[in-house]
């Protein structure tokens, strides 16, 4: 009899729901445009012409005979993905939710795929995914967990781990991950922010170690650049601190802040820190 895996590779076809940062550099790195099928929401023809990606106008099509699927993207549209999804599953196919977002969100997503005959991976990103592309952690929990990881290491990702067999487990991790993360970086942005207005920037700059300098940098052109996505995934961050019974007084701040240098519209920010700080003043 066929294995599980043996049946998943017979069937070519790999659906990314979501053609962002993600989902772009893990079809090129793992070198299976030709496999893959692609839904966005947006119009993204220009795209897929350049990777030599098949771009559908439905998600339908895009799941038809597809025995593994991929979800990236944003946060608040991770839960609305699975809803589309459902009843247009192949039988069995395994379907793979790396999208950042509270653990309830993510059990709520298993309910409705797995109800539908799929199943269910939970996949949290722990990195950014460039410059790492398919070598990015990856934490996956799940009762399909084995044949997630099987399957995703085909795909070629080669930083796996299991970290359970419940569902959430490893948004969980990633999440609560996040309130540290993101928030360093919005605490980051709101002293420079100040140091800039008041003309103090180098003195605090000098009273830290010689390294954050440039981490600081870093921390800007993320926001800059994703603060929207950040933000939203911070919102689930704050739903995950709230089902803990931790009043997120902080992270409700990360969230805002995120979403401030994300609304600037700098996609692609000035280089260096000082130059950063000018742009966001302006």
């Amino acid at each position: 009899m066929l294995t599980d895996l043996v049946l998943f590779f017979m069937n070519q076809a790999i659906t990314l729901i979501g053609y962002g940062e993600a989902g772009r550099t893990f079809a090129r790195a793992g070198g299976w445009q030709a496999r893959a099928r692609v839904f966005d929401l947006l119009d993204l023809r220009r795209l897929y012409d350049e990777d030599d990606v098949r771009g559908y106008a439905s998600l339908r099509q895009a799941l038809l005979d597809s025995g593994c699927v991929i979800s990236v993207v944003t946060a608040d549209q991770a839960l609305p993905a699975a809803q589309d999804a459902a009843g247009k599953l192949a039988a069995d196919a395994l379907f793979f939710d790396m999208n950042s977002v509270a653990p309830n969100t993510k059990r709520a997503a298993a309910q409705i795929i797995n109800t539908a005959g799929g199943r269910y991976v939970d996949v949290a990103i722990m990195s950014p995914v460039n410059p790492a592309k398919t070598s990015v952690p990856l934490l996956i929990s799940g009762p399909h967990c084995d044949e997630g990881a099987k399957a995703l290491a085909e795909l070629g990702f080669t930083n796996i781990r299991i970290v359970g067999d419940a569902i959430g487990r490893a948004a969980t991790i990633k999440m609560l991950r996040s309130v540290m993360y993101k928030g360093v970086e919005a605490l980051t942005a709101e002293c420079l922010i100040a140091c800039e207005r008041a003309g103090v920037t180098d003195e605090v700059l000098g009273s830290f170690n010689n390294d954050w300098s440039a981490q600081a940098d870093y921390r800007l052109d993320r926001m800059l650049v994703h603060g929207a996505r950040r933000s939203a995934e911070m919102a689930e961050a704050v739903k995950t601190l709230e089902a803990l019974g931790v009043e997120p007084l902080l992270t409700r701040g990360t969230v805002a802040r995120q979403a401030a240098l994300g609304a600037l519209n700098l996609e692609s920010p000035p280089s260096g820190l000082d130059a950063k700080l000018k742009a966001i003043a302006k």
